[in-house]
């Protein structure tokens, strides 16, 4: 969560809704990955999302997710049995592998011994390897090649406001593209012009604005 820094709060706080911010397995507080990562990690993790949603009796809500999250969040709309949310907020999602995420990732592996595992450990302490290279290992994986969720995404009906910086270093505007041409629902698309995998850091009050636009639409 802390990766989010206070996005969320400020978030919440812009739309007068409650929030339910939490760490996935292996990240920040959370506890440590005890298993390598499949293929279908996503997929593992939308159910788990629906466990969670399930055991806090959450009913009427909206998912905001972001990269793996953003992800995560259309894999759960699109299961047969969980409780519809209101609409998704996604920001820099990935539907299928694509050469710049990939390209960014061998960019990242290059860069973590050169100060990008200090600035890791400030979020996740001594997880952090063990998440580095179970998220690194599984994306470069010639298994993970088959990674598409593009048919779930068929099945996905709720409202969806996709988000993406002009200049994401791991995924193309094709990612965007992807959720408009697959999901049922409507779809409201935003590029954020300089920003890159991280707007709501790179820009932030522009992406407040329009999180906060999307959300009041709907209340």
């Amino acid at each position: 969560m802390s990766l989010w820094r206070d996005y969320p709060a400020k978030l919440a706080e812009a739309v007068g809704c409650p929030a339910l911010i939490y760490d996935r397995k292996g990240h920040g507080r959370s506890p440590a990955l005890t298993q390598p990562r499949t293929p279908r990690y996503l997929h593992e993790e939308a159910q788990a999302l629906d466990h969670l949603i399930g055991k806090e009796k959450i009913r009427d809500f909206f998912l905001v997710g972001h990269s793996d999250g953003a992800s995560i969040a259309l894999l759960y709309a699109a299961l047969a049995n969980a409780t519809p949310p209101r609409a998704i907020l996604t920001e820099a999602a990935h539907l299928f592998v694509d050469g710049i995420t990939r390209a960014g990732i061998r960019a990242a592996v290059d860069a973590y011994g050169q100060g990008l595992r200090e600035r890791l450990m400030r979020h996740h302490g001594e997880k952090t390897d063990t998440l580095f290279w179970n998220w690194a290992g599984s994306w470069l994986a010639p298994s993970f090649d088959a990674f598409d969720i593009r048919e779930e995404a068929k099945r996905v009906s709720c409202p969806v406001f996709a988000l993406q910086g002009t200049d994401d270093e791991y995924g193309s505007p094709a990612q965007i593209e992807a959720i408009r041409a697959c999901c049922r629902g409507p779809v409201e698309t935003r590029f954020i012009p300089g920003a890159r995998h991280e707007p709501h850091q790179q820009a932030f009050e522009e992406t407040l604005a329009w999180m906060r636009g999307a959300l009041l639409s709907l209340l």
